[in-house]
């Protein structure tokens, strides 16, 4: 089955689920493309608190997902939490323009990213509900695609509102509440439950706590690989910084997340659809390989164009991870715990992402701009290594 007609038959429930997430992240990145420079430069914050919010703020994301996963299985209430989680983050977003300090921004971010840590786990397992095997990297693809508009969308939002305000940060942030609100709504009216069919064709049941600890050898190898590769894997806020680092205008960094999401967004369905028919493993061995080659270039960039090659680079490591990432975890999880699964699989790469995010911050105060690109890709260069070695066999299901 060729990618076109993957694109047909994907259900509907996933095309709003990902609308839903377009939505959502058109607000986020409204907010997430001028934060880091709102934070140094209006607020003056240093490099490290902001690699701790941003480390702190991806941790509480990843962290929550395992506790939504496992509710979400053993009550059977997907959308509920789904639900539950965009209003939290749309609730979150006028907290930003009135920040006049760190708790502030703190808060909101923790308040924005609790409610992404609620919803993700549920929402993922909600598409796996809803498609057949032959079409999971294609539908993971498809809402990773969406969301990636959002993000494209967003930054540009962002910057026409700074260019039409002479760079009022609080303006672009305020009017972040409107597709947020949006998300919810389209969500609450417009996404059915499905319940879960395993692969004899029967209705699985709520589970009982005990059934976490049986989620699998090839599973726990997967989650393993999949922390140790995003352990040299910090946020995208150091993106930006290092495009005003580099004497990018602050009007015109929001274009740098432009940058990574239209590769990002026109590569990542692609990748999902092409990984249905070709096998994930050598997406994710190139998609992180990629991550090493964007770290290198924006470790060396002399001026703001390097860093927007080097944001294009990464835009097309996460078209070639994210979406095929989370078909792995429905590949190889137990059908009655997709949402654990995903919840679990999320905390294991906060926690990496977490020790990523301070060290880069760390590193960006303590040495220089460049270190925390050039530490990343060496320790990506073992990481990958190690995962190309181990035999595909370890993470198959029995």
């Amino acid at each position: 089955m060729n990618p076109a007609t993957h694109y047909r038959h994907i259900p509907r429930g996933v095309w709003v689920l990902g609308f839903v997430s377009m939505l959502m992240d058109i607000s986020s990145e409204m907010i997430h493309s001028v934060l880091p420079l709102f934070l140094v430069s209006v607020l003056g914050l240093p490099v490290l608190e902001v690699g701790l919010i941003d480390g702190v703020a991806e941790a509480t994301t990843q962290i929550t997902k395992a506790f939504s996963g496992a509710i979400a299985d053993h009550f059977g209430k997907r959308k509920l939490l789904t639900l539950i989680g965009y209003g939290l983050a749309a609730a979150s977003k006028p907290i930003f323009p009135l920040a006049h300090g760190l708790t502030a921004v703190l808060a909101a971010r923790f308040m924005d990213r609790f409610g992404k840590g609620i919803r993700g786990a549920p929402r993922d397992a909600l598409i796996a509900d809803m498609v057949p095997d032959h079409l999971r990297g294609a539908s993971f693809g498809l809402r990773q695609a969406l969301d990636s508009v959002g993000a494209v969308l967003g930054p540009l939002i962002a910057f026409a509102l700074m260019e039409l305000t002479a760079n009022k940060f609080r303006i672009a942030m305020a009017l972040a509440v409107i597709p947020a609100v949006l998300s919810v709504v389209l969500l609450a009216r417009q996404v059915e439950e499905k319940a879960p069919i395993d692969t004899n064709g029967r209705e699985s049941g709520r589970i009982r706590w005990e059934h976490l600890l049986v989620l699998g050898r090839p599973y726990w190898v997967f989650v393993g690989f999949a922390a140790l590769l995003t352990l040299p894997r910090f946020g995208e806020a150091f993106l930006l910084l290092r495009a005003g680092n580099v004497g990018l205008n602050a009007g015109l960094v929001p274009l740098v997340y432009v940058a990574m999401n239209v590769v990002y967004s026109l590569a990542a369905f692609p990748a999902g659809s092409l990984s249905d028919r070709m096998g994930r493993r050598g997406f994710i061995v190139i998609g992180f390989g990629m991550l090493i080659v964007s770290d290198v270039v924006l470790a060396l960039a002399p001026s703001p164009l390097m860093v927007f090659i080097g944001a294009a680079l990464w835009g097309i490591h996460l078209a070639l991870t994210q979406g095929v990432l989370s078909a792995m975890v429905a590949d190889v999880a137990p059908v009655r715990l997709r949402a654990t699964a995903f919840g679990v699989f999320s905390t294991a790469t906060g926690c990496a992402m977490l020790i990523s995010g301070l060290a880069a911050g760390e590193l960006w105060d303590s040495i220089s701009a460049a270190a925390p690109f050039w530490t990343a890709a060496g320790v990506m260069t073992a990481a990958l290594a190690t995962f190309v070695l181990v035999p595909v066999v370890a993470m198959k299901k029995p």
